[in-house]
């Protein structure tokens, strides 16, 4: 039940024993001008990205990349993150490094 009047940047609304007038200025709507551009711009970028994700995700994926296809080096060493709990998180590490 609010009554926006643009040329004087108001905004009138019935309160509880009288009517709310709300006041603002041009550079505070300029502002919320912006940023209400700003959102929309970055609304329609996303659903562009949205939909250029959907496009992509139909597309048969690359033969040459297949899961299963990862081989890890032969000389690995386990180094174990935690010393006193030897079922903890153990770090892999190449044996055979350069001494570079």
């Amino acid at each position: 039940m609010a009554v926006p009047n643009y040329t004087y940047l108001k905004l009138k609304m019935l309160g509880p024993s009288s009517s709310i007038t709300i006041e603002s200025t041009y550079e505070h709507a300029y502002d919320c001008d912006i940023e209400c551009i700003e959102y929309a711009e970055a609304l329609a970028e996303a659903k562009t990205l949205i939909a250029n994700l959907d496009q992509f995700s139909g597309e048969a994926p690359d033969s040459k990349h297949r899961a299963g296809t990862f081989k890890p080096a032969e000389a690995i060493k386990l180094v174990s993150v935690n010393p006193t709990c030897p079922d903890d998180w153990a770090l892999r590490i190449i044996a055979t490094l350069d001494i570079k």
